[in-house]
């Protein structure tokens, strides 16, 4: 397989995905320099989430009309240009304004990046090529918070953004140089009603889920918005089935392996989002660790992620993606449940490696739910498959934060008590059991779905699953 085309969108995708979580522990820092508080300044991490949101739809169509390496390029560039903004901004609304800008350009970079690797690999190789991808995805927030709290307390805040400039520069270079140009899709005239409730239900779902549990604002804006978004996600399924072309096409789900892929992801997806929220918060807060310890800590399960890498291939061509998936999803359930467990008096080499286990079941499962999602999809579809990728993995993700709050602050009210071991415990038993609900999905596929991509024979017969070669 050529590593070329993983390992340079990986780049790009890595640092994407670490700044997502390495400004959380300098709000502090960020907040005193812009004279603002942190709770206020909470309001820039909501304002890219939203940004990603509104904009990933569109980015099949883009793809399609102006080329994916160019688009991707693009995206690059604005997110550097976003890095700028923000490490000069000067006030609260500088700041969220710049994190918006930012968020347009990270919203292209990871549908984008999956479109170019799936029309540029054949489906043979889809496997070992998407588990480049995956890691960089689950290690960038692991390694996010004890470099933010790295850079924030020996150098500035300032660089935790300009260290974009000279990656994103060589990121665009390598992609210019080394990515190939692939043929474009029909893009058509763009849905522009399709675009602006597609817009707002993924904004409002995930800007409300933001609000009620990261608290910046009354929750009543976050219940608002929530309402407001699930609404125009309901128009949206009406529009979509009126128009010829939706700019997210609702159709993919007709297809069984694509909605198993989709849904048991987003369960998935949930239990994911919710452990980097929780870990921190227990080990500050329950075990009175300072932000480097903590993040230090966490970072362990970046080693179980990298691990996955060399034998994701192996373990779907032997088990199959329907066997690996519900294993995976039980399993990566249950060693977040086993977090429960963890006191203050837990050893650290116990810890650390529960955690990297953890990781390396976490990367396993995504990599072939990923590679699941394009099994039975032809590169025709493939822009509108990983549009719908994308934006139910951000809604998946908030969810799984605004439940883990929720848990939290449900158990401390009903105890009368702050956070403390019980609230965590509860919290990481609920959490595990949900992440484990994502085997239902796909225990209604045959043994041998996806076969073409995982090279699973179930019995020595040739695949059911029928997929369209790539180009």
């Amino acid at each position: 397989m050529n590593r070329t085309i993983p390992l340079v969108l990986a780049v790009a995708l890595f640092m994407e995905q670490m700044d997502s979580t390495v400004i959380a522990t300098s709000l502090p820092a960020i907040a005193a320099d812009i004279d603002t508080n942190p709770i206020a300044l909470k309001l820039a991490l909501t304002a890219y989430l939203v940004s990603v949101a509104i904009f990933i739809p569109i980015s099949a169509w883009m793809a399609d009309r102006f080329g994916a390496k160019r688009v991707f390029c693009t995206a690059i560039g604005v997110f550097v240009l976003g890095s700028i903004a923000c490490a000069t901004a000067s006030s609260l609304g500088g700041f969220v304004l710049a994190r918006f800008l930012q968020g347009m350009g990270g919203s292209m970079m990871t549908p984008v990046a999956r479109l170019l690797l799936v029309r540029a690999t054949p489906r043979s190789n889809l496997v070992s090529a998407m588990a480049w991808l995956t890691v960089p995805a689950l290690v960038g927030p692991l390694v996010g918070p004890p470099v933010g709290g790295f850079i924030t307390t020996f150098v500035s805040w300032h660089w935790i953004f300009l260290i974009n400039v000279p990656i994103g520069v060589a990121g665009i270079c390598a992609a210019w140089l080394l990515l190939p140009e692939l043929e474009r899709g029909i893009a058509g005239r763009i849905d522009f009603a399709g675009f602006a409730l597609s817009g707002m239900a993924a904004a409002g779902i995930v800007f409300g889920l933001s609000v009620v549990s990261l608290p910046a604002l009354p929750p009543v804006f976050g219940f608002a918005t929530l309402a407001l978004g699930i609404c125009s996600g309901l128009l949206y399924f009406r529009h979509a089935r009126r128009v010829e072309r939706p700019i997210l096409d609702l159709g993919l789900f007709r297809n069984p392996v694509f909605r198993a892929a989709i849904s048991g992801g987003s369960l998935f997806r949930i239990g994911a989002g919710a452990t980097p929220f929780l870990l921190p918060l227990m080990f500050q807060l329950g075990f009175g660790l300072s932000p480097f310890q903590s993040g230090m800590l966490t970072f362990a399960g970046a080693f179980g992620a990298i691990g996955m890498k060399f034998f994701a291939s192996t373990t779907l061509r032997k088990g199959g993606f329907r066997t690996v998936l519900i294993s995976t999803a039980i399993a990566g359930g249950i060693f977040i449940g086993v977090a429960a467990a963890f006191t203050a008096e837990t050893p650290a080499w116990m810890i650390i490696a529960v955690l990297i286990v953890g990781g390396f079941l976490r990367s396993l499962f995504f990599t072939s739910a990923n590679a699941l999602v394009f099994a039975d999809i032809g590169d025709d579809k493939a822009g509108q498959a990983t549009a719908i990728a994308a934006v139910t993995q951000q809604i998946s993700i908030a969810l799984g934060v605004a439940l883990a709050g929720g848990i939290l602050e449900g158990v401390a009210m009903f105890s009368g008590d702050t956070l403390g071991a019980t609230a965590f415990a509860i919290a990481f038993v609920l959490v595990g059991l949900v992440t484990s609900l994502a085997a239902l999905p796909f225990l209604a596929l045959p043994p041998d779905a996806g076969s073409t991509v995982s090279g699973h024979r179930s019995g020595g017969v040739n695949s059911r699953s029928q997929v369209v070669p790539a180009k």
